[in-house]
């Protein structure tokens, strides 16, 4: 009887100093929630935050293209590169570099942010520590993107990168018109009227 009541008051303490607080999360009056609930601020490099703790996520990833995995159902961005898209030359070249990195393995993600199209950034690594932006640039199927990792992995480029990825290039630089002018290319060899 006496460990009955005794865990009774245990529970009762526990109860009264951890059930009663809320905890407090961010929230940006133009972000909606996300699938987990979680409230996030979209990413903007200007005004980035770190997420608060520190969220790993780990376990296989399915590529979407060759800087997007899902890892759990959460769609994440690979930090601090650009990739060409899945459409563009070389898009499908990185997608299936980075199927060959990521099959088999349990890739884990160290989450920093949210980015504007909703996707999670993070550091993703492989078992054996390798950062899995690092070796996609390595590869020359992707670009560093100073903009969002301070150089990190410039030294890492090919030297012929950045003219095989020329629409990366030219997205990183602010050059839409000819992101434009390619989907129009793209476009009217699709439609031929």
């Amino acid at each position: 009887m006496e460990v009955v009541v005794l865990f009774l008051i245990v529970a009762v303490v526990l109860v009264a100093v951890f059930g009663g607080k809320k905890r407090k999360t961010l929230r940006s009056p133009s972000a909606g929630s996300s699938a987990s609930g979680d409230n996030v601020i979209p990413f903007d490099a200007g005004r980035a935050k770190p997420v608060i703790g520190k969220r790993t996520l780990e376990g296989a990833a399915r590529v979407v293209d060759g800087d997007t995995i899902v890892i759990q159902k959460t769609q994440i961005r690979l930090f601090g590169i650009d990739a060409a898209e899945f459409n563009h030359p070389y898009g499908k070249n990185a997608k299936w570099a980075l199927v060959s990195l990521c099959k088999g393995q349990a890739i884990r993600a160290e989450l920093i942010a949210q980015d504007v199209h909703g996707r999670r950034v993070a550091k993703c690594f492989l078992p054996d520590g390798r950062d899995l932006s690092a070796e996609m640039v390595k590869l020359g199927l992707a670009l560093d993107w100073a903009k969002f990792s301070g150089g990190k992995y410039r030294s890492l480029e090919t030297s012929d990168a950045r003219k095989k990825l020329w629409l990366a290039d030219a997205r990183q630089k602010g050059r839409m018109a000819v992101w434009d002018q390619f989907d129009a290319k793209q476009a009217a060899g699709r439609n031929p009227n």
